[in-house]
């Protein structure tokens, strides 16, 4: 069906210019064609479009110019439920399109003249908050929607000003969503939708009492069956607190199972047995030896993040660190900087394991192995993002054995014995241009900051004050120009 367009009035009479699909879509300002290779996580689709879907033409209009071509199997899956108003409960893997399969509904239900609090969006991170509000920000570029992101460590001022003015989709962390409500400074009185990323640690002992306290602001039903708003309840693993919470809150949830095979086809795993006190001559050979984008390089703990932090920069090698000890103002600037490409490596804890989307991370390395599978799955989810390829490199001693064994079990996976030379088909972009370019940083949202930026997440040098900021060191020439990439949601 053509729709009108353009009216042109003349002295006579009114000409009616029709635009057809095609027409329209040539003007869009669309991304370069990501021609990565990508596998069936992404790929295996039944062949919908997002036209199928019958959104708004401006709705249509921020998918198509954010890159997005046909929807990935979780989107094809939760876009036509979640439009029709149903609960959802979707299991699909890291990294295959989650984030936009609840965004894309969320928006279309969005009523712009309404000047209210529509759709609340719940994540266990301040940096996924960022990042799922970009997602939204960007979808709904075309569309008069205001976007609020809201979280812990920031300043609630700053949120209280901003609630003066209209907000129609929230996204934040459960304990200042909760405290806004409690204060009454923001009504949900006409949220119509609720959303849960990360579902299975959202409905952990640390978040659940707040979120079934938060839901009690929502609208309740007027017939007296389901509840007056609709939840969607995204993730990757779900454990029984998932099927107690979806018994008492959701209404005749449908669900989604896309999780054939836990771990991301296009990841492939590797272990190196070594001892502690040969990890970080094993991680310096690694990054003689690899082809490394960008590469996450995960510990157990604070102390351990800082610490190795500190050797990799002793390496002469380009590092940041992350990790939830740090000031969110300084956790922003390392998030965002990192997305942008500034250094190569990252060394965090599993503060970043939850949905964080960088596409240039082609490498993850677990210098700390895990002790559960759930967490194991996580990170490695962070290469290999929405179907293409990546490596994880796990530096396994001697206490490791067993968790390793239990982890394999669990996932029904396997991880190989690393070995001499790496195949770099598995992880290595033949045409850099072809990853995708970022956000430029100054419009990603930066949220409320409250401790002012002192440095830029590295360890600082000796006779460095705390208000210098101390510039990235120049890595090692592995690849002199590495390609800096966008998320793909």
């Amino acid at each position: 069906m053509q729709v009108p367009t353009i009216i042109v009035i003349t002295t006579t009479t009114t000409v009616i210019i029709y635009m057809s699909n095609e027409d329209w879509k040539k003007n869009l300002h669309v991304p370069e064609k990501d021609t990565r290779r990508q596998t069936d996580d992404v790929l295996g689709t039944k062949g919908n479009t997002f036209e199928s879907f019958h959104l708004k033409r401006e709705l249509l209009m921020g998918i198509f110019e954010a890159g997005f071509e046909k929807p990935s199997p979780i989107q094809e899956e939760a876009i036509p439920v979640a439009l029709m108003g149903r609960d959802i409960l979707a299991r699909a893997k890291n990294g295959t399109g989650k984030t936009a399969a609840f965004v894309i509904p969320t928006l279309e239900k969005i009523k712009p003249k309404l000047n209210k609090i529509q759709a609340l969006i719940m994540v266990p991170t301040r940096e996924l908050a960022l990042q799922t509000s970009q997602v939204v920000k960007t979808l709904s570029r075309h569309m008069d929607i205001n976007t609020m992101v809201t979280t812990g460590g920031t300043s609630l001022r700053d949120d209280i000003l901003r609630l003066h003015d209209p907000v129609h989709v929230m996204v934040g962390t459960p304990g200042r969503v909760l405290d806004l409500a409690s204060r009454k400074l923001a009504e949900f009185d006409q949220c119509k939708v609720f959303v849960m990323d990360e579902a299975d640690k959202m409905l952990s002992r640390e978040f659940k009492i707040i979120i079934e306290q938060i839901l009690k602001f929502f609208p309740q039903s007027e017939s007296g069956n389901g509840n007056g708003y609709q939840s969607l309840l995204f993730s990757a693993t779900f454990p029984l607190t998932v099927k107690s919470f979806m018994d008492e809150h959701l209404y005749k949830p449908y669900e989604i199972n896309l999780m054939d095979e836990l771990t991301l086809k296009g990841i492939t795993q590797y272990y190196a047995f070594v001892e502690e006190k040969q990890k970080l001559h094993c991680l310096n050979t690694l990054f003689s030896k690899l082809q490394i984008n960008q590469a996450i390089i995960f510990c157990n703990s604070t102390n351990r993040v800082e610490l190795l932090a500190r050797k990799i920069t002793e390496l002469d090698y380009s590092c940041y660190y992350s990790h939830a000890r740090m000031p969110q103002a300084e956790r922003n600037k390392v998030f965002h900087e990192f997305r942008q490409g500034k250094v190569r490596n990252l060394v965090c804890t599993d503060l970043l394991t939850r949905g964080i989307d960088i596409q240039a991370v082609n490498v993850v390395i677990n210098f700390d192995f895990p002790k559960t599978a759930e967490t194991y799955l996580h990170r490695i989810g962070r290469s290999g993002r929405f179907g293409h390829y990546g490596i994880a490199i796990n530096l396994i001693n001697w206490n490791d054995r067993f968790n390793l064994y239990k982890i394999e079990q669990e996932l029904g996976t396997e991880i190989k014995p690393i070995p001499a030379e790496i195949d770099k088909s598995l992880y290595v972009v033949d045409e850099p241009s072809a990853v995708p370019r970022p956000f430029k940083i100054d419009q990603l949202p930066k949220g409320n900051e409250r401790a002012p930026n002192r440095y830029h997440g590295q360890p600082r040098q000796p006779g460095q004050q705390q208000g210098q900021e101390q510039q990235p060191q120049q890595q090692q020439p592995q690849s002199q120009q590495y390609p800096i990439a966008a998320p793909q949601y």
